[in-house]
């Protein structure tokens, strides 16, 4: 993979989001919809370094008068990291440790230390949360329960992930140009090998996805 200049620290990356005016099940990952939507690549570590050709991926983001929709397609050059009796009627505490895409949400920009977390893995496990991150502890809404609804497909070099979320899950609907806060991010791996990638890079010492500051813009288009 060609080297791509390192980005800037104050950078921060802006996504539209195109409004459909049906809806349509997650399960329809295949559906002709999702290639009327923005891809938002993601090619970078959360250091800001770029990341190799089997880890990239990338988001497609639409919204509708009932919910906000999303497909991950990741690229998938080594073995799966997941669990091998997966469980789907019930969050995945721990999804994190294993492979996942994720998504982080803060509808009102001005306090983007309020947000939303949204994981899900291959297997199609998924796991929501909600998060105060507070100046000196990061405080998690464990029983959170946004009623999204998931699906997954294996590839032999890919893995298709899709979140659908009622906008109950975020305490309204948008309108037309508003813009809200996030970020979109995958570990993959296991080990010494285990990576992060970031849409908006963290640029922390250490791997670290909750960083509100760092969120990029969502913006939702037009009806």
């Amino acid at each position: 993979m060609t080297e791509l200049p390192f980005p800037n620290v104050k950078d921060k990356p802006r996504a539209d989001i195109r409004f459909v005016s049906r809806d349509f099940s997650v399960d329809e990952l295949d559906n002709e919809i999702w290639k009327t939507a923005h891809a938002v690549d993601v090619i970078r570590y959360w250091s800001g370094e770029s990341a190799p050709d089997g880890r990239v991926f990338e988001a497609r983001l639409l919204w509708s008068e009932t919910a906000l929709y999303v497909r991950f397609e990741a690229m998938q050059s080594e073995p799966l990291f997941v669990s091998e009796s997966p469980v789907l009627d019930e969050k995945a505490l721990g999804l994190w440790e294993r492979d996942v895409c994720e998504l982080f949400v803060a509808p009102d920009k001005s306090e983007t230390e309020k947000y939303f977390e949204f994981e899900i893995a291959p297997t199609g496990e998924w796991l929501d949360l909600g998060i105060h991150q507070a100046s000196e502890e990061r405080v998690t809404d464990w029983e959170y329960d946004s009623k999204m609804t998931t699906a997954s497909r294996i590839e032999s070099d890919r893995v298709l992930m899709a979140l659908k979320i009622g906008w109950s899950a975020f305490g309204g609907k948008p309108s037309v140009g508003d813009i809200w806060a996030g970020n979109l991010y995958r570990a993959v791996g296991e080990g010494e090998t285990r990576a992060y990638l970031a849409w908006s890079p963290t640029f922390t010492e250490k791997p670290n996805f909750h960083v509100p500051e760092r969120f990029g813009e969502l913006v939702f288009g037009e009806l």
